[in-house]
């Protein structure tokens, strides 16, 4: 397939593009590299991916040295006019939208950032897909739309009308816009919600690198809702799978569906919401533990209540994408922990 996979200077992205063009597909990566967190780290992806970074310049196609068939352009999604002309060129096959601006956290400090990436950069995409004909689009949608639902484990078909931030509200704006696109121009459209992904490459700003980084210095780490909060963590190499047999497998309308007996993660146009997680969560404080184990460290915990727009448990309900498409993740939380701490030393410590 002739693929683009956007936000490919980030954690997920960089994954994904790296198994696409090691599997043989055509894969142009797109990113606006902002600095919301360490650019040299969003870099150094590109750079394992056969991108010369010091040549990258503002929408312009550059090869990579190390897959054939993989390119990356350096493009803002609000930028309508290049983006278009990028699909104009390429005439993709498959979009996997998964750019954005991430952070429940950060979107208290900086919403109108939210807005103009999350919103309206995503509707560029549509329209793009649209006008171009692009009829495979999954995109990065997230556990955090469950927002006050407290109904464990997390179904696609549950209820999702209380987010409780601007972040978990532009997701599921994003998932609406979907389907109004996929019912109005029949697009196959697929929405995935990710839970808590980790691994190696990953973003400074998860609790994982925090923890990592914090005790490996002797500083104290900050531990939220007195370590009782669960998180479904998803290892990155199962997260990558997931989409891969999303995108290989395109979302059908179900015409068993009529206007009395809707579903919200399916429709009468082709389209899909699934979660992708490990459907194995594990309190905070035990999460921590594991990390110590593998460090052979002891951390230096700040205890403190929950924070404004965090939830107390996320617990995904991967029933329908077993069924639908045969998923089902692998890693276990050591053997990921493991995984991320050899990355974090081989990156930061080695010499």
């Amino acid at each position: 397939m002739n693929i683009l996979v956007t936000g490919t200077a980030g954690f997920i992205g960089f994954h994904l593009a790296k198994a696409l063009s090691e599997r043989g597909d055509e894969v142009t990566g797109l990113d606006n590299i902002n600095e919301y967190y360490d650019v040299e780290l969003k870099y150094a992806r590109l750079r394992e991916t056969g991108i010369k970074t010091e040549k990258i310049k503002y929408n312009e196609i550059q090869k990579s040295t190390r897959y054939q068939q993989y390119s990356f352009i350096k493009l803002d999604l609000n930028d309508r006019d290049g983006l278009f002309k990028l699909f104009e060129k390429k005439r993709f096959d498959a979009v996997c939208h998964l750019a954005a601006q991430a952070g429940v956290r950060y979107s208290l400090k900086n919403p109108y950032v939210y807005l103009n990436s999350n919103i309206n950069g995503f509707l560029n995409i549509l329209e793009a897909c649209r006008i171009y004909n692009v009829n495979n689009l999954c995109f990065a949608s997230s556990s955090s739309v469950y927002g006050l639902n407290q109904s464990l484990p997390l179904n696609t078909d549950d209820n999702v009308d209380h987010p409780v931030s601007l972040y978990a509200a532009t997701k599921k704006a994003n998932e609406l816009m979907a389907h109004s696109y996929s019912y109005l121009y029949n697009i196959k459209t697929t929405g995935i919600r990710f839970f808590t992904v980790y691994g190696p490459w990953g973003r400074p700003d998860m609790a994982l690198f925090i923890f990592v980084s914090n005790i490996l210095r002797g500083k104290p780490i900050e531990v939220y809702n007195y370590g009782k909060m669960r998180r479904d963590f998803t290892f990155i190499d199962d997260i990558v799978e997931g989409i891969i047999l999303v995108m290989d497998n395109p979302a059908k309308p179900i015409k068993a569906l009529d206007g009395e007996n809707l579903s919200p993660s399916s429709s009468t146009a082709p389209y899909r919401i699934y979660n992708l997680g490990s459907s194995s969560p594990i309190e905070l404080i035990d999460f921590i533990k594991e990390i110590e184990n593998k460090l052979r460290r002891k951390a230096i915990k700040n205890m403190l209540p929950l924070q404004p727009g965090d939830v107390k448990a996320t617990y995904a309900d991967t029933q329908s994408i077993s069924n639908d498409l045969g998923y089902h993740s692998k890693t276990s939380i050591k053997d990921g922990i493991s995984s991320f701490i050899s990355w974090y030393k081989n990156y930061y410590l080695s010499e």
